[in-house]
């Protein structure tokens, strides 16, 4: 090759660093090395669930050794029974039910259209908007839990789990609508706009065309809608009494008011706590790899 002076110009082949790399990677010291930090990356953090297991099933005097042991001596199989009878603990798990799937639903009810028209709609309000999202966050929520109980109180809801439902609604949608925007930001808009040839309205092209294709951001928003939900303890032990209690709140309870723990009933009630969460992520999961334009195209 020559440049206009009639100089041959050398031209340099770059390096294939990408295949080197590739190679290096497939090589068995490397595999085996990845998997050996993903088996510890997994036993860490499924450690603080199988200790909580083994403490489930130990009775007083084992707890209480100076030695422990993961596996049990001697399985303890009536603190589970304990921790049905004691506190009433189906009764609490269907009012978190009730509270974490309602609060759920109604935060991805209100979330995706918001979301939408914040990531679409391009207004004076848009900028105003997205930085009280944020600002939102930075609350404590000791500082938003008095006037949240004067309002229900005069809403007459206070001890509700409806009023608890509204309240994890609005301390969650500022997440979720930061969420799905980021989501619905990174749909293309040519297909709305191949929708609006088509005669689609603003609706049609929401439930149509974009909801399909936020299935990942939907599942990932209730995923954080309902665990959050859950786990909550602050807002449920001050606006509800009685019946009323959610999970977090009975587990409370077996802490004795003079400090003293049933510790094995404890273990077993936080376990039976812990599976509806654990259930709740296996039946989504799967839907959290498919990918954000699977089914936009079809042949």
């Amino acid at each position: 090759m020559t440049a206009a002076t009639g100089r041959p110009v050398r031209v340099r082949a770059e390096p294939r660093r990408t295949v080197r790399d590739a190679r290096r990677l497939r090589s068995p010291g490397v595999r085996a090395g990845q998997y050996v930090v993903l088996a510890l990356y997994l036993i860490f953090l499924a450690f603080p669930l199988v200790w909580l297991l083994s403490v489930s099933f130990k009775g007083p005097q084992e707890l209480a050794s100076i030695a422990p042991r993961l596996i049990p001596h001697h399985w303890e199989w009536r603190n589970y029974s304990d921790a049905f009878s004691q506190q009433g603990l189906l009764r609490s798990a269907l009012n978190s039910t009730i509270v974490a799937a309602g609060s759920t639903v109604l935060t991805i009810v209100v979330a995706t259209p918001t979301a939408y028209a914040l990531a679409r709609f391009r207004t004076r309000l848009r900028g105003a908007a997205t930085a009280w999202i944020l600002v939102s966050q930075l609350f404590p929520v000791i500082l938003i839990v008095i006037p949240l109980f004067m309002i229900l109180r005069d809403l007459h809801l206070l001890n509700s789990l409806g009023g608890l439902v509204l309240v994890y609604l609005v301390w969650t949608l500022p997440f979720a609508l930061w969420m799905l925007r980021g989501y619905i930001a990174a749909v293309p808009p040519d297909l709305e706009q191949a929708a609006a040839v088509d005669g689609a309205g603003r609706l049609r092209i929401l439930v149509s065309v974009v909801l399909p294709l936020l299935r990942p951001g939907l599942v990932a928003t209730a995923m954080f809608a309902f665990i959050s939900a859950w786990n909550e303890f602050f807002f449920a032990l001050v606006l509800l009494r009685g019946d009323q209690t959610t999970l977090p709140l009975n587990l409370a309870r077996f802490v004795g008011s003079e400090g003293q723990v049933s510790l094995g009933p404890l273990a077993a009630a936080s376990v039976l706590a812990t599976l509806p969460s654990l259930a709740v992520f296996a039946f989504l999961q799967r839907r959290l790899a498919s990918g954000l334009l699977s089914g936009a195209v079809k042949g």
